[in-house]
């Protein structure tokens, strides 16, 4: 992430890739090795880009593909302990049990009600929450008084939606009828409206360097938080500009940075081969 000075950025939301996910990212990757060489580059770079203090949080799970299930959620976690973070806390994201794409592995007790034969289905995944050393108080303490009141967490969501829980009952991005998402694999706005709200102050800078369709930038935008974001689809393109042109503010400006290594979309290509960067100020 070249173009992001150190020490910048108060926050990280980010998914990144899921593991060669059959709905979403089939044979992306050539195998897990490549996988974890790819957030392994990104925990090392994250770690000069974050200001100390402040958090990282991923929103990843383990993945089963083919039959072989693999830890993504442990591997993520000791790869962003090697590079220097602190390990902070594990939020649970449940999703609605109706889930139509759940993989109904459970069936299988039914066909064979025998010991053994146990898989369970999985509604929930892990957002995952690092931060680079302690956080000096005295920051909040020295902001100006305009800035900390438009940064307050408003406690009617903090207590009634339950934010103060190490789970969060969210509905997820349903693929379902006509909608910017269609074939991404996005998280729902709420997530990234909690960890902003929770861990950025008025106008301070997110970043997701797996930006997908925006929904990082566009929730930032909405919360008057700047950001930065990183996408190597540059079929993207339109549907970025369409959420953040949907909910553009007057004093906001959107600037599209291309790289010239990879002009290619996320299908046939190492995710290692950046195309495109995009930031909003």
């Amino acid at each position: 992430m070249k173009e992001i000075p150190d020490g910048s950025i108060h926050l990280m939301v980010t998914s990144p890739p899921y593991y060669n996910a059959p709905f979403d990212y089939p044979d992306l990757f050539k195998d897990y090795a490549e996988f974890l060489q790819l957030v392994q580059d990104l925990c090392k770079d994250l770690y000069r880009v974050m200001a100390p203090g402040r958090v990282a949080c991923f929103v990843t799970d383990d993945m089963l593909v083919k039959g072989q299930k693999y830890p993504v959620v442990a591997d993520v976690t000791r790869l962003m302990l090697d590079a220097g973070f602190r390990y902070r806390d594990r939020i649970v994201w449940v999703k609605p049990k109706g889930y139509v794409r759940i993989s109904r592995r459970s069936g299988v007790v039914i066909q064979h009600p025998y010991p053994m034969y146990y898989y369970p289905d999985n509604i929930q995944e892990s957002i995952l929450i690092f931060q680079k050393g302690r956080f000096d108080y005295s920051y909040v303490r020295e902001l100006p008084l305009k800035t900390r009141e438009k940064s307050r967490i408003p406690l009617h969501d903090y207590n009634d939606h339950e934010w103060h829980l190490t789970v969060w009952n969210i509905t997820n991005v349903l693929p379902l009828g006509v909608r910017l998402e269609k074939g991404i694999a996005a998280f729902p706005e709420e997530i990234p409206q909690r960890l902003i709200k929770l861990f950025s102050f008025h106008g301070e800078t997110v970043l997701d360097p797996f930006l997908g369709s925006g929904t990082t930038m566009k929730v930032a935008q909405e919360l008057e938080r700047n950001s930065w974001g990183y996408e190597i689809d540059r079929g993207l393109k339109k549907v970025i500009e369409q959420k953040l042109e949907n909910n553009h503010q007057s004093d906001s400006t959107v600037e599209f940075q291309f790289r010239q290594e990879s002009k290619k979309s996320r299908r046939p290509t190492s995710r290692k081969q950046v195309a495109r960067s995009v930031v909003v100020t």
